[in-house]
């Protein structure tokens, strides 16, 4: 989430830095992180589920010779939960769930006769297997299970299995396991990091390979998932947490500090980013963040995100504002303005949008908006969207083609195959043809 010199220098003097971006550049891959990724893959093809156990008792600490959770036990995780945490989780997947049903019904399956005798038409297919990773570092977040396993069942995902590691006590977080359980995991496995993806896509865990990774996690996640796509699709690559506020005087800095260090609190690479036509507004918010810190339990976490890849810029109008904010193309937008829709008409650029000063990310992250978290990074929202049902399912196309159909398209194929030079492709058409003439049957 940055802004590109070129961008900037179009609209010089329409803006200035109230807290300036970083200087450095993105992060990039770490070599040396990608080599060993790459190491642990091959040793995992090459050796199998003796080599994922391995790694996860040097890794995790994982010492049994099962990493299955049966779903008898899955089901009882919830038990271990104090009754406010579960509920809150029920409530979570359950609007999760809705959600992804309602984006469902509205991609249909449909059929139509482009010219006589030809019959076009476009089926959704669920992928059929689905590898789930639901981290549980120094944050469990306990609705990833929603995003993933949920939507992909939702979408119709016949066998979904879910990964997470083990915690300290050689145990797996139970609310990460009943939000799996809540979802609808096929199966559930206590295995963490670049060996539970290698036994999803390498199909080690007494399942077919996955035909598709989802999920997030660490630095060693996200290059497993990057190294693995090919063989398997992903749901996109992932980075830093990032949150931009659009903001005007009327915003509360009180809020819109709250919500630029409740995302800079994922970790100390995430960015925050605000454009505000107030410079009033953007002063109030620096001071208000400084406050915030002092009090805040995960400073260590949010203040150097803050200090290193925070920024507050000032934009001379609405116009300006939105060109910068497509620039940045976060990640999570919020919008706290005195007319929310008319910003939200004029941007393009986001991965999700929160709309007013009752919405907040939070809102998202936890699972209680009912929308995908999910979401490209990194300036991806340029080109992509984030995980949803439609990306669980494949628009698979068919055509039938009558006697009637033949003999329209036939001469046209001919044609253009002539003109390539494809005289293979050409001979399939005039063999139709010559049928016709001959008055061989349908």
């Amino acid at each position: 989430m940055r802004f590109s010199t070129s961008r900037l220098a179009e609209l010089d003097g329409s803006y200035r830095f109230l807290k300036p971006p970083p200087d450095s550049p993105a992060a990039q891959r770490d070599p040396a992180v990608a080599a060993r990724v790459s190491e642990m893959l091959s040793t995992i093809e090459r050796e199998g589920m003796d080599a994922v156990l391995r790694y996860a008792k040097d890794l995790d600490g994982w010492d049994l010779p099962d990493v299955e959770i049966s779903a008898r036990d899955l089901a009882r995780t919830g038990d271990e939960l104090p009754a406010d945490v579960r509920a809150a989780l029920e409530l979570g997947q359950a609007r999760t769930r809705d959600f992804a049903l309602r984006q469902r019904s509205h991609l249909v399956d449909f059929e139509a006769e482009l010219a006589p005798g030809l019959v076009a038409g476009q089926r959704y297919v669920p992928v059929q297997r689905v590898g789930a990773y639901l981290p549980a570092g120094r944050f469990p977040l306990l609705a990833g299970a929603f995003m993933t396993v949920g939507v992909a069942k939702a979408a119709g995902v016949p066998a979904v299995l879910a990964c997470t590691p083990p915690g300290r006590n050689a145990a797996a977080d139970p609310a990460v396991l009943f939000a799996a359980h809540l979802s609808g995991a096929d199966r559930a496995y206590v295995l963490g990091g670049v060996q539970a993806l290698a036994a999803m896509a390498f199909g080690l865990l007494g399942e077919r390979p996955v035909d598709m990774l989802v999920g997030a996690g660490n630095a060693y996640v996200a290059e497993a998932k990057r190294q693995l796509y090919g063989k398997v699709a992903i749901d996109l690559p992932a980075g830093p947490s990032e949150v931009a506020v659009l903001a005007d005087e009327t915003a509360d800095p009180v809020l819109v500090a709250a919500d630029l260090l409740g995302q800079a609190e994922h970790g100390t690479e995430s960015p925050a980013a605000l454009v505000t036509t107030s410079a009033e507004l953007g002063e109030a918010v620096i001071a208000e963040i400084e406050r915030q810190l002092e009090t805040l339990a995960t400073r260590d976490i949010a203040g150097p995100a803050w200090r290193n890849h925070g920024s507050v810029t000032w934009a001379r109008d609405a116009g300006t504002a939105m060109e910068l904010m497509d620039e940045l193309a976060p990640e999570h937008l919020e919008i706290q303005t005195a007319d929310d829709e008319a910003y939200l008409a004029g941007l393009h650029n986001y991965g999700s949008v929160f709309l007013g000063k009752w919405s907040t990310v939070a809102y998202s992250d936890k699972g209680m908006a009912g929308t995908n978290h999910v979401l490209p990074t990194a300036g991806g929202a340029r080109h992509s969207a984030g995980l949803s049902v439609s990306r669980f399912l494949k628009p698979l196309t068919y055509q039938r083609v009558t006697r009637e159909g033949t003999e329209q398209s036939a001469g046209a194929v001919e044609a253009i195959s002539a003109y390539e030079g494809m005289a293979a492709h050409g001979a399939t058409a005039t063999l139709r043809r010559e049928a016709l003439t001959k008055g061989e049957s349908a």
